[in-house]
């Protein structure tokens, strides 16, 4: 868990990274040695944007490969201006933006010998899912539970979302699990 200030500080990044990308078309440049050592480690993040309680944008990584706080950063501009299933955020909405960040727990291999297997072991409100098969793959944050709480609808759309039929089941599929961090403004 991050202190209080930590999470200001990320959210204040993911602010200051959109109010760059207006201004410059490029996210917030992030000198890292200036940040706290807790945010200079690598960790994996996911910026949503909302306005109005409405999905506006989201995008992340689900791996650690970077500085936290650069992660953060950089996501939180993709999630304003390159997330393809919105329009780029313009000056007009920023002020409206809500920002939620998952910092995302390192994701763990689910064994499972059926979809009942798998969903039983499902923990509403706890767990993301990364669903991969066939070459597709999709996540849920474990924020998608407020909309899909049933396990079953819950792994159902995930299918969907990868680019997969609801009725797919094959002996490669792979769900990993993982748990988040969340926090807002």
């Amino acid at each position: 868990m991050h202190s209080a200030r930590d999470r200001k500080t990320l959210l204040d990044i993911a602010a200051a990274s959109i109010r760059t990308g207006l201004e410059t078309g490029q996210p917030l440049p992030v000198t890292v040695t200036e940040f706290p050592t807790t945010l200079q480690q690598q960790g994996a993040s996911f910026v949503t944007l909302n306005i109005n309680d409405q999905l506006r944008g989201c995008i992340g990584s689900l791996e650690a490969y970077r500085p936290l706080v650069e992660d953060v950063a950089d996501n939180a501009f993709a999630a304003a201006f390159r997330d393809p299933r919105f329009t780029p955020l313009s000056d007009a909405e920023y002020p409206q933006l809500e920002y939620h960040i998952s910092i995302l727990a390192p994701a763990e291999p689910m064994q499972f010998d059926s979809e009942a297997d798998l969903v039983r072991q499902l923990r509403p409100g706890v767990d993301g899912l990364i669903l991969s098969d066939h070459g597709r793959r999709g996540t849920f944050l474990p924020s998608v539970w407020e909309s899909l709480p049933d396990p079953h609808d819950f792994f159902h759309h995930l299918k969907l979302k990868a680019g997969l039929p609801l009725d797919h089941w094959s002996d490669t599929l792979q769900v990993e699990r993982y748990t988040v961090e969340e926090f807002g403004n």
